[in-house]
């Protein structure tokens, strides 16, 4: 049986940015705030072959990947100096 939360003190940054994900998302308010708390609490069951297919679809679209050890600890340095 669905609960009742009311929330308080909400700050304008969060608000705000709820408001226009919900308006992307062409959701309420409420029901954007529902979908994050699910996200974030992950109580949205995944598919694992779903997912993977995700990844490598990811993994496709970032093209050829040319980093050798060299390159891998000079980045791994950067920022660091």
């Amino acid at each position: 049986m669905p609960t009742t939360l009311t929330l308080k003190n909400i700050p304008d940054a969060v608000y705000t940015r709820l408001r226009a994900q919900a308006a992307l998302n062409r959701r309420s308010l409420n029901n954007e705030a529902i979908v994050c708390l699910e996200n974030v609490l992950n109580l949205r069951p995944t598919d694992p072959a779903q997912r993977s297919a995700s990844l490598r679809a990811l993994r496709a679209s970032l093209g050829p990947l040319n980093c050798d050890a060299p390159t891998i600890d000079a980045l791994k340095r950067q920022g660091r100096e």
